[in-house]
């Protein structure tokens, strides 16, 4: 019967490296790696894989905790986070929580209880309970939608600066009256590009008007309904900037039904560039984030933590305006 001592012999290496390579493949050199794994083939080699986890307190596996993974900006981070972790050896857990609070502390007592062990959270929520970790040990990473309060690392865009980079670039274009479709009340990204919003009108000596704000949820509907109201104010703006791309096409959609043209009756704007932004008609213009990065790291900064390589780090990623034809010069 062949047994770890066989595969050792086989790989030309020791016992303690093939369980270490079978354990933690993330730490042992791809040289190495592959030996080892040729020789478990040729030896027909069948470890206890629960065994191995058990006596090494680690899963090697991640639990990701997404809003809805019907959102195309959210699928793209996953498969980020997917490759990242494959590539080191750990296995991804995907939760589509809905936003629901208790379905995310019940996923996060996977961690808890030993079942997983780490979190990736994509939205502005701790999971876990205050005192289940001391301070600076949390296994989590928080990425896309960022808690401002938790001793946990982030990656995450400068949401305020590259909503002013695109504002700035309406009112290049000549345009005075700026509407903006917000995201979801709660949400952190809302906040942040709304202030960038509101920061590059202040610099232009443009005066904040409410009636021009108008709540949405991220939803292609939300951003046609909303459209569909702005559309009715006494003054109806000449641009549109939408706080995701869904929204933003959401809102292309209503200004063609009113028979108006985009951009030359009014110019909209989005932002993720999402792979549906540069095939719509007109190509949307947008703030480009991303998005597999953002998931690629966050994967490799939960694992380095895992590993105590690593402490609370917060980082932030670049973005890029990119310019289409669903803007231009106002009339």
């Amino acid at each position: 019967m062949s047994n770890i001592r066989r595969v050792a012999e086989l790989a030309g290496v020791s016992v303690a490296t093939v369980s270490r390579t079978l354990r933690s493949p993330n730490i042992v050199s791809p040289n190495t790696r592959a030996k080892v794994l040729e020789a478990v083939r040729d030896a027909g080699y069948k470890p206890n894989l629960m065994a191995v986890k058990f006596r090494a307190q680690r899963t090697h596996n991640l639990v990701v905790l997404v809003p809805t993974i019907a959102n195309t900006f959210f699928a793209r981070v996953i498969s980020g986070i997917q490759a990242a972790a494959q590539e080191r050896g750990y296995s991804v857990l995907l939760c589509n929580t809905l936003g629901d609070e208790s379905a995310e502390r019940a996923y996060a007592r996977m961690v808890t209880s030993r079942q997983a062990d780490g979190l990736i959270q994509l939205r502005a929520f701790n999971p876990f309970p205050a005192d289940a970790f001391s301070a600076g040990t949390l296994p989590m990473v928080n990425v896309c939608e960022v808690l401002d309060d938790v001793a946990c690392p982030t990656i995450k865009l400068d949401n305020r600066l590259a909503a002013r980079t695109l504002t700035e670039h309406l009112i290049e274009l000549g345009h005075r009256r700026i509407a903006m479709i917000k995201g979801p009340r709660r949400s952190p990204l809302t906040r942040d590009r709304l202030l960038g919003y509101q920061d590059a009108l202040k610099s232009a000596g443009i005066e904040l008007d409410d009636s021009l704000l108008s709540p949405g949820d991220f939803t292609p509907q939300a951003g046609f309904d909303a459209a569909d109201a702005l559309m009715q104010c006494r003054r109806p703006p000449t641009a549109i900037f939408c706080e995701n791309d869904e929204m933003a096409l959401g809102a292309v959609k209503l200004i063609k039904r009113l028979g108006l043209k985009v951009p030359e009756d009014v110019s909209i704007a989005g932002f993720d560039d999402i792979a549906f932004a540069s095939y719509s008609d007109p190509p949307l213009t947008t703030i480009a984030q991303p998005a597999e990065t953002f998931g690629r790291q966050a994967a490799i900064t939960l694992i380095e933590r895992l590993d105590g390589k690593q402490d609370v780090t917060h980082t932030i990623l670049p973005y890029e305006l990119v310019i289409r034809g669903s803007t231009s010069k106002v009339r």
